[in-house]
């Protein structure tokens, strides 16, 4: 069992939360001495605070920062698809 005090600010992350839920993409945005701020990428963006002894199944990996960006550019391409058209 791994914990938030393992991951580093600004970097990005492939976790599992629980031993059944899906692998999820995070980005450690904020550390304080106690906590975590943890920004989640699924079908929508979201954050929370998480307390560093807060417990993780599994930390897949640390992102590249080439895996990053070209993460982030199908990310934001993907965008296009879900916008509505104002007609």
């Amino acid at each position: 069992m791994y914990n938030y005090e393992l991951l580093e600010n600004g970097c990005h992350y492939l976790v599992k939360e629980k031993e059944d839920s899906p692998v999820t993409l995070i980005k450690v945005a904020v550390e304080t001495d106690h906590c975590v701020f943890i920004r989640t990428f699924d079908d929508e963006a979201s954050a929370a605070w998480k307390m560093k002894k807060d417990g993780l199944f599994d930390i897949i990996e640390c992102l590249t920062d080439e895996a990053v960006k070209a993460w982030e550019e199908e990310y934001t391409s993907q965008d296009a698809f879900y916008e509505e058209d104002d007609e």
